[in-house]
């Protein structure tokens, strides 16, 4: 191996090592959590427009609690008001939560004043200071609810008042790699922590994104129905799409700070497939 495969092989294991594993706010999830993935783990837990967002601060609270650096979703669209806004920093600062991830969320229509991210950081004024981090979203392909146009203005908007990018799933690394380089050609220099499916079912895929509404999997389970109904038994392997990422995601220029897994749940899957991959490169 070259001296530069072998340092494009050491700085994909760090990324793994630094993977960030999303869940969901469900029945069971904690005790996955707790059994299959040790605290040195970054947790994020996701909002949806049909439960609201007391799940997710709940859930926060015990994985918090548990020891887990854990991120809540912030989705301006559930935010009703900057009295509410107000009520949900001080119960997160409270239970010890050090990092939000503000996003405007799937609702179709805002409970209150903040139709976007930009909005609600922006009512967050000097509080953004209480928190260590703060993450935005990026969306290498089309949001189903926001224009391209839209999304683009409002990164500019968001990013002085965020510490990284997080990107909503995508399947396909060509994709990925030309948005990231748009956006550093676009002047945003905030790190990316890339979106990747976790080793999930396709049949979970499919069931998960009507059950809460994910709209980045609903997009792909649409556009890839054929595909799909001959691999609905099988769980989708994030290894090839890792491995095509790599030459964007070792790229110094890129400023990729590391995976954000999207688990839909399968977190002993997903931690399984991350520690093999981690045991290919040496690094585990």
């Amino acid at each position: 191996m070259s001296a530069t495969a072998e340092t494009a092989s050491a700085r994909l294991a760090e990324l793994l090592r630094n993977a960030r594993f999303e869940v969901l706010p469900l029945e069971g999830i904690e005790e996955q959590v707790l059994k299959h993935l040790g605290a040195d783990v970054k947790l994020t837990v996701t909002a949806s427009p049909r439960r609201g967002l007391d799940p997710t601060l709940e859930l926060t609270e015990r994985l918090t609690a548990a020891g887990y650096a854990t991120v809540p979703h912030l989705s301006a669209r559930l935010v009703r008001d900057r009295a509410h806004l107000s009520e949900l920093l001080d119960r997160l600062r409270a239970g010890g939560v050090r990092e939000l991830f503000v996003l405007a969320g799937d609702a179709e229509e805002p409970a209150g004043e903040f139709p976007g991210a930009a909005e609600l950081l922006e009512a967050m004024g000097p509080r953004r200071a209480e928190f260590e981090a703060i993450g935005i979203t990026g969306y290498p392909e089309s949001h189903h609810l926001i224009s391209d146009e839209e999304t683009i203005r409002a990164m500019f908007a968001k990013a002085p008042m965020a510490t990284h990018i997080v990107s909503q799933l995508c399947f396909d690394a060509s994709t990925i790699a030309a948005w990231i380089a748009e956006v550093r050609r676009r002047g945003t220099d905030l790190p990316i922590w890339i979106g990747v499916p976790g080793n999930v079912p396709h049949r979970k895929l499919l069931r998960v994104s009507v059950q809460i509404g994910l709209g980045e999997s609903t997009r792909f389970l649409s556009h890839h129905r054929n595909w799909i109904s001959r691999l609905v038994g099988r769980p989708f392997n994030p290894e090839r799409l890792v491995r095509e990422l790599t030459p964007c995601a070792t790229d110094p220029a890129a400023r990729v700070a590391g995976f954000h897994l999207y688990t839909l749940n399968e977190v002993a899957r997903t931690e399984r497939w991350r520690r093999a991959a981690l045991a290919r490169l040496g690094a585990e």
